[in-house]
């Protein structure tokens, strides 16, 4: 398997990504190097989070991190500006909305789930304070009962009969 230099390597892929967007077998073609060596630099960029076009909807493989990162950079960017970055990077502005409404509907999700868990806390702090006071309150009837059964031992032991037996 033959060895291709970094730069070699990255004007190759000048050529596939954007914003020429060649085909990989007209490359491989081309440049004398077999179309698997090339899907395979194509999916290298691909999880290093560069928006590579191909089969798919370009760009929605990519990463979380990486449509983040696209979402942050256009966020002040004009409808012209935006189009103009997109066609740099293979994307389509509607992606670009989608992965922003992501965003925000996640940030949302999670307020949401923050507040659910809050909630919850708030519920089992009450039933733990419920609990507690159950716990005392049993634990006060246990010495009660054991006081009234220690008081009828002595009282049966003094007097050697049942006191509850009025058989006289």
């Amino acid at each position: 398997m033959p060895r291709y230099s970094e730069e070699r390597k990255a004007a190759v892929l000048k050529k596939l990504l954007p914003p020429q967007n060649r085909s990989v077998v007209q490359v491989a073609a081309e440049e004398g190097i077999s179309d698997v060596t090339l899907y395979s630099w194509l999916k290298q960029c691909r999880q290093q989070g560069v928006p590579v076009p191909g089969y798919r909807n370009a760009g929605d493989d990519g990463s979380p991190e990486a449509k983040l990162a696209v979402v942050i950079e256009t966020a002040s960017m004009s409808e012209a500006e935006l189009g103009a970055y997109c066609r740099q990077k293979g994307l389509y502005p509607e992606q670009v909305k989608r992965w922003k409404e992501a965003c925000l509907h996640g940030t949302g999700l999670q307020e949401g789930q923050e507040t659910a868990a809050q909630k919850q806390q708030r519920d089992a702090r009450k039933t733990i304070k419920k609990l507690k006071a159950e716990v005392r309150r049993k634990d006060r009837v246990l010495a009660e009962t054991t006081s009234l059964l220690v008081l009828s031992k002595k009282l049966e032991a003094l007097y050697g009969e049942d006191p509850d037996s009025e058989d006289n």
